[in-house]
């Protein structure tokens, strides 16, 4: 059974960090990219980063420099760091694990976490 375990979440003020943890079990978390998503009330779930199965990054443009995605695959862990949080970062943020095998794509997400961005 696939699961995807976020934490760190919470309510920090404008300008504050956050780090984001996903503990990953039931999968090859090596032969995954790794994401994080998140969606805010009333709006689409959006991609925030990603890292490949060899370390290769992309970040939205609204989070390039704040932001950084990182993996741990000795720990089955991938993490966001978030660095001067914005209001507008205030989101559930999703835990994405995909890999392509055999033709057919394999995609598992967790439950979330809230961040909340507010003084």
């Amino acid at each position: 059974q696939v699961q995807l375990v976020e934490s760190g979440g919470g309510l920090v003020q404008p300008g504050g960090s956050l780090r984001l943890s996903c503990a990953a079990s039931g999968i090859i978390f090596s032969l995954n990219d790794m994401g994080w998503y998140r969606q805010a009330p009333g709006k689409q779930r959006e991609l925030v980063a990603v890292i490949t199965t060899i370390g290769s990054t992309n970040y939205a443009d609204s989070v390039k420099v704040r932001f950084t995605i990182s993996r741990d695959n000795a720990k089955n862990t991938v993490y966001l760091q978030m660095n001067s949080l914005k209001p507008e970062d205030t989101a559930v943020y999703y835990c994405n694990a995909k890999r392509n095998r055999l033709g057919f794509w394999y995609d598992y997400w967790g439950q979330g976490t809230q961040v909340t961005v507010s003084t």
